[in-house]
């Protein structure tokens, strides 16, 4: 860029940036502004032409006044008028004006696009210079539509300089990011990828951003880029900082340029050429050689660069994970870095090696840091760093160390920051799963972990918990034993509560004949903690007491006592109360049968990914390494499959088997909302004499089949579920009941890959119904 020589200064600029910083108030600065700004109007209006050092000062003027926040009006067109001037200030100053506050919907478009077509066709280096860095710098669609076909012709030629090459392809990387469909380059891809062999580096350094831009979106067009960036990096990494004197920085050879090489070369799988490879190889050990070197400065940025080229050489390592002796040696250079005093080289070797340790080769050799990792968990001042030494325990977490890192993670989740403590709580209780060998740790963990962090521990954690222990006969009886040992602390918190309700519900029978455990003091105890739990888990632990009615009918008299209570029969929520009701009227009227039959133990939960590590999955921050979690999965997927999976139940505390079923059992301990509201439809007067004795069946099969009749006991304390199914149909029923009036849906479900065509649904409804109907019977099946 040509200097600026003094007698280009702008003394009355000065003058009124001068004034501008003398002023005492807000006050006196707005007034000095204004009288400016009159002065400058009467100026452009004036009958006397203006030359064009006297626009370049007021331009400038309205640009500084712009930039101290107050809005400027006018000046735009003096501003164009300065982009036909032959000298650079003037020149330079118009753009300047134009970048900063010409907008894209602006009049003067067109105008300034003829401007700017004038300098990129006038060949004078400085003046295409100024126009490209106008084009990028506004970036519209208009200007993106003018020139996108210029300046790929622009960037190729032969005889454009340098300088003017690098403006070209940053500009063109701009225009590329801001209107990708307008940028032609078909035509130009080839010649495009042969400027990473120019002999200019400032050229190839320009080029290589835009290549690797492109192809990120194109990748196989731009695969030729490949062995010239590895022919450029061989020869930047093999050289001595004295041969790119004027690209070496503090002793480092064109850093920004290896790590643009780089960068592009993670865009595509390592090369089959074997020569190729070699090279690519060679030049990754020498990168990893030089940073064992000692130091050729004590500055700052002789390390900065190092590393910065040394980082982006391991993130190629780990992207091609081909190599064992350059995994094991990226994951040895990048442990010597952390206990290294710098925080930030601390924070980015724990995050690669978060993703090394999801390689095969390298796994063990970064399993070898764990207590440099837990020291830093335990010592790091920085929370971003200890969440990162969090991250790379998960990720390095195996059956040989799993009980180790639970046990640290525990330990640190009591003085964790909160920012991060819901995702340890998660972490925790996925390693937990997925690694127990033995049931019983996992129990002792999960129920650990919601005391130390019970307001963090989200319904997916406490879910699982429950699906894991009905899933597995051998840890039914040790999870009643625990629950109950923990509920009798003081102190428990809520989570400790619904997994005691579920559980002593299911499998209280299995501790019932020790003293200390007696049915009756089991039901004392979860009702000492009734009181204190907001109203989902008061309805699961009502849940649990008609759960115990089935199990201990010894202690039935104490809990209808306690169900019959006007704190319950009269309780203010709705949900709390309905249940009370029919809990007391189901253990008043049904029989023994009955009561088993519907209060029968949970079955088994269908395999199913687990909720907690599908929660996981959704916190994409910047500590999570997706990558490495697929890969986890990749190598457990024989344990995975060895674990019984979970159903989400969002609507019961761990049961939601109650809505597609086919099991007799009621899941009675899922705390559930109230019914949806929805205009009324189908109301029947459920109390009404006609139907004391009781309602005929409603004939809901089709022709010819049987409905099972143990498909009718479930709806007895339930208002939905599946009526019938084969492998075809599924017929599924929902009802909701206010007082006297009741609405009563039926659904069928179309179970095989093909439409149903001509598929219709009939409800015969008896005498005796039809008199009570509000409304006659409506389609309400979708097929």
């Amino acid at each position: 860029m040509p200097a600026v020589s003094k007698g280009d200064g702008m003394r009355g600029l000065a003058v009124f940036i001068s004034d501008i910083r003398n002023c005492k108030s807000k006050e006196a600065e707005i007034k000095r502004i204004n009288k400016e700004l009159a002065n400058i109007r009467s100026k452009f209006k004036g009958d006397k032409a203006l030359d064009g050092y006297s626009k370049k000062k007021y331009v400038c003027k309205l640009l500084f006044i712009f930039l101290l926040g107050h809005d400027i009006d006018f000046g735009h067109m003096e501003a164009v008028n300065l982009l036909s001037s032959n000298k650079y200030t003037e020149k330079q100053i118009g753009y300047l004006f134009i970048s900063v506050l010409v907008n894209s919907n602006s009049d003067l478009i067109r105008l300034i696009n003829n401007g700017i077509k004038n300098d990129l066709a006038s060949r004078n280096p400085t003046h295409m210079n100024l126009s490209l860095h106008c084009i990028a710098n506004v970036g519209s669609r208009e200007m993106a539509e003018a020139f996108a076909a210029d300046i790929p012709r622009i960037l190729v030629a032969g005889d454009t300089m340098d300088s003017v090459k690098q403006s070209a392809a940053l500009c063109l990387l701009r225009l590329n990011r801001t209107s990708p469909d307008l940028v032609p380059m078909g035509e130009w891809t080839a010649r495009v990828v042969h400027l990473l062999n120019d002999q200019h580096l400032g050229v190839v350094t320009s080029a290589t951003s835009l290549i690797t831009t492109l192809a990120q979106k194109s990748p196989d067009d731009f695969k030729t880029s490949v062995s010239l960036a590895i022919a450029r990096l061989s020869r930047i990494v093999t050289s001595a900082s004295i041969d790119l004197q004027d690209y070496t920085y503090y002793f480092v050879a064109a850093p920004w340029l290896s790590v643009k090489l780089l960068r592009l070369l993670q865009c595509y799988p390592p090369p089959e050429d074997g020569a190729l490879r070699g090279r690519l190889t060679e030049c990754l050990e020498t990168i990893l050689n030089k940073a064992q070197e000692p130091p050729k400065s004590k500055k700052v940025q002789h390390s900065n660069a190092k590393n910065a080229v040394l980082f982006e050489a391991i993130a190629l390592i780990i992207h091609h994970d081909s190599e064992p002796t350059l995994l094991v040696r990226a994951c040895n250079q990048l442990g010597q870095f952390l206990q290294h005093r710098e925080t930030n080289l601390r924070y980015l070797a724990l995050e690669s090696m978060c993703t090394l340790a999801s390689s095969e080769f390298s796994h063990e050799a970064v399993k070898t840091h764990i207590e440099t990792v837990i020291n830093a968990l335990k010592t790091e001042r920085d929370v971003s760093v200890r969440q990162r030494a969090v991250d790379l325990l998960y990720a390095m977490c195996d059956r040989s160390n799993a009980k180790q890192i639970v046990a640290e993670m525990l330990s640190y989740l009591e003085t964790a920051d909160y920012s991060i403590r819901e995702e340890i709580v998660l972490k925790v209780a996925v390693l937990a799963e997925k690694y127990a060998v033995d049931y019983t740790w996992y129990v002792d963990t999960i129920l650990n972990l919601i005391r130390v962090a019970g307001d963090q521990v989200s319904e997916e954690v406490w879910y699982r918990v429950i699906q894991i222990v009905i899933n597995r006969d051998d840890v039914q009886g040790y999870a009643a034993k625990t629950v109950f040992e923990a509920l009798q602390a003081p102190a428990c918190h809520e989570n400790l509560v619904k997994v005691g309700g579920y559980i002593l519900g299911e499998f209280g029978n299995l501790i019932a004949g020790d003293s200390r455990s007696s049915p009756l003091v089991q039901f004392k105890l979860l009702h000492s903690k009734f009181h204190l739990c907001s109203v989902p888990t008061r309805a699961l632990l009502l849940s649990a007491y008609i759960k115990f009615i089935n199990l201990f009918p010894e202690v039935k008299a104490t809990i209808q006592e306690v169900l019959r209570s006007d704190s319950q029969l009269r309780n203010a929520d709705v949900e709390l109360q309905q249940r009370a009701v029919e809990y007391l009227r189901l253990s008043t009227i049904a029989s023994t049968d009955i009561l088993a039959t519907v209060l029968e133990e949970m079955p088994p939960f269908p395999e199913r990914e687990s909720s907690i590590l599908a929660k996981l999955k959704t916190r994409k921050g910047p500590g999570n390494q997706p990558g490495a979690e697929e890969a986890r999965q990749e190598r457990e997927r024989e344990r995975e499959r060895s674990l019984n999976g979970s159903a989400e139940h969002k609507e019961g505390g761990a049961a939601a088997a109650a809505k597609t079923s086919l099991y007799p059992s009621a899941d009675l301990l899922g705390p559930t909302g109230p019914p949806p509201s929805t205009g009324g439809s189908l109301l029947v007067d459920v109390f009404s004499d006609s139907l004391q004795a009781g309602p005929a069946p409603l004939d809901l099969a089709p022709p010819n089949t049987a409905v099972s009749e143990d498909n009718f006991s479930r709806f007895i304390c339930k208002n939905n579920g599946v009526l019938f199914e084969n492998q075809l149909l599924q017929i599924g029923l929902k009802s909701e009941y206010r007082q006297n009036l009741g609405r009563i849906y039926v659904f069928f479900g179309n179970k095989t890959s093909t439409q149903f065509l001509d598929f219709s649904s009939t409800v015969n409804c008896p005498d005796l119904l039809k008199t009570n109907i509000l409304q006659p019977p409506r389609p309400a099946a979708q097929c």
